[in-house]
């Protein structure tokens, strides 16, 4: 995948999306974390990692055939955090709570309200396949946190 498919693709869903956000691409997250994009609230702008994007493909379908469309969706799901009109006011309740299960339920409805602007610039593609990368970046959220144990 080259670059200027990369960029056909960030500047077709930021023209389906209308968002206005600034777009760079680098090859990993820092830190080596598994991080295939970022929205930055405060700089209004989106960082791609696209060598983590490929792992993460090629973990979750088990080629890279499908790299461009995987691309697409994690870039929608970005300028949906962009899109969110409550992401500020989630994550200032985020912030004020010191409740772990209530934080993990915030960071749910904001990574779910990401998913669900992003829907809708993502009709021309298959939605199961959608829906397993929905599912898959979802799955740490859900998870009931581990009882503690005095």
């Amino acid at each position: 995948m080259n670059k200027s498919e990369l960029n056909r693709i960030t500047q077709e869903l930021l023209r389906r999306s209308g968002s206005s956000v600034t777009v760079e691409m680098e090859a990993y997250f820092p830190g080596g974390r598994l991080i295939g994009g970022k929205y930055v609230m405060n700089s209004h702008s989106v960082t791609m990692y696209t060598e983590v994007i490929r792992q993460q493909c090629l973990q979750l379908f088990g080629t890279l055939e499908l790299f461009s469309a995987y691309f697409a969706v994690v870039f929608a799901h970005e300028l949906g955090h962009s899109m969110d009109l409550t992401l500020t006011e989630l994550c200032d309740r985020m912030d004020r709570t010191v409740d772990e299960w209530e934080q993990k339920q915030i960071a749910l409805q904001i990574e779910e309200n990401a998913w669900n602007n992003a829907m809708p610039w993502l009709q021309d593609m298959d939605p199961d396949f959608i829906r397993i990368i929905v599912d898959c970046s979802l799955e740490a959220y859900r998870e009931e946190p581990a009882p503690e144990i005095a």
